[in-house]
């Protein structure tokens, strides 16, 4: 697939949007494994939201590389079909100096200017599995790396509440953070969190003790089931608030109030959050469309009606 001329880099639409004191609008999308998925994400889900026109789109790299083919193909589509920056996720914990390199000149024929970098898991149920010897052990060493395969914009991850794996405390996960920044990230998109003080505690303690300066954008997961959001917090380490746990246990099993109930609390989250100097919102749709259309129709964020 040939380059998309409207593919941009991610640090130049922050800066670009800052300017016009606007904010950058960006959605999370994963790539499908089954033929019903791939239906789903490529008739339904990635039609649907590209109507919205996000700034940018970003697509996840499975456990172990497991998906990275599939994660390039979306992204292609992403910007091949419908026009919109596209971003690859990238990790390091479980691929080769050589399998990483390959990617990097892979996305580079097909356009693609923005990679995220991640340290990642190694694949799950594998008891066997063993760290290549030439690879990276960290993410700040797969950024330095990517800095030198090309005129990449490079992203990385922060977390509000903290890493689950650092048990020192989240100012040294902070600290690792500023670390990767330092190495050459762009800009930061945060793990899904519900309280906003979290938040706004974490970005003042990276910018005004930390002294960064690149964007640290919030990213937000809509609820779209009870069952799944306690998962996924469980997972990550993210908080599940109390009362919003209460709450969604007064939802029962009712589906769709649950899931107008995710859209309401993400609208008002996302509505402190840019009162509150946000750069901007990345969405974790996890490959639906309904939520993430509405919420960013409330914010007055979507290109359509």
């Amino acid at each position: 697939m040939s380059p998309t001329l409207k593919s941009r880099h991610i640090r130049d639409i922050y800066a670009a949007k800052s300017n016009l004191g606007q904010p950058v609008v960006s959605i999370e999308f994963f790539p499908p494994k089954t033929p019903p998925g791939e239906e789903s994400l490529y008739k339904r889900a990635l039609p649907r939201l590209a109507t919205a026109q996000p700034d940018f789109c970003s697509v996840t790299y499975g456990a172990g590389g497991s998906t990275r083919g599939k994660t390039l193909e979306v992204v292609n589509r992403v910007q091949g079909q419908y026009d919109i920056t596209g971003m690859a996720h990238l990790t390091c914990v479980s691929s080769t100096r050589d399998e990483i390199q390959q990617f990097l000149k892979e996305a580079s024929r097909n356009g693609i200017k923005n990679i995220l970098a991640l340290r990642g898991d190694p694949p799950r149920n594998d008891p066997k599995f063993v760290k290549p010897d030439n690879g990276f052990d960290y993410s700040y060493q797969l950024i330095e790396f990517i800095k030198t395969q090309g005129d990449f914009s490079i992203g990385t991850a922060g977390f509000p509440e903290s890493h689950v794996g650092c048990t020192e405390g989240k100012h040294v996960d902070w600290q690792r953070l500023r670390h990767k920044v330092h190495h050459g990230a762009d800009f930061v998109l945060t793990q899904l969190f519900f309280d906003n003080a979290a938040y706004f505690e974490f970005r003042d303690y990276m910018v005004d003790t930390l002294g960064v300066t690149v964007p640290i954008c919030p990213g937000i997961l809509p609820i779209l089931s009870t069952e799944q959001v306690r998962r996924f917090t469980a997972l990550c380490g993210a908080v599940l608030p109390q009362r919003l746990s209460e709450q969604l246990d007064k939802l029962g099993n009712d589906p769709e109030a649950v899931i107008q109930f995710g859209i309401d609390f993400a609208t008002r989250q996302c509505e402190e959050l840019l009162q509150g100097g946000a750069p901007g919102i990345h969405l974790y749709a996890l490959n639906k469309s309904r939520s993430s259309l509405q919420i960013l129709h409330n914010l007055g964020l979507s290109a359509v009606d």
